[in-house]
């Protein structure tokens, strides 16, 4: 058996979705890794969340991993017992 018996074409064509939707004059989503707001965060909770987000906003990250989420709480002060 050949290997172009093992693969068949494709019966759609490849969509590019990092160019954007075909319709531009709607507003895209962006996708966020938490809640878009903190309003009904505890106080704590929030400083995290808005070190997080600074976090995020200086190194050009969309999502963080858990050793940077620890480096960010570290930064905050916060300690195991």
């Amino acid at each position: 058996m050949s290997l172009a018996t093992l693969v068949e074409p494709q019966s759609t064509p490849f969509l590019d979705r990092r160019q954007g939707s075909a319709n531009q004059d709607a507003p895209g989503r962006e996708r966020r890794q938490f809640a878009n707001s903190h309003d009904e965060l505890s106080p704590d909770a929030r400083e995290l969340a808005l070190a997080i987000d600074a976090y995020k906003l200086m190194h050009r990250r969309r999502f963080i991993t858990f050793e940077e989420m620890l480096s960010v709480m570290k930064e905050l002060g916060y300690q195991k017992f």
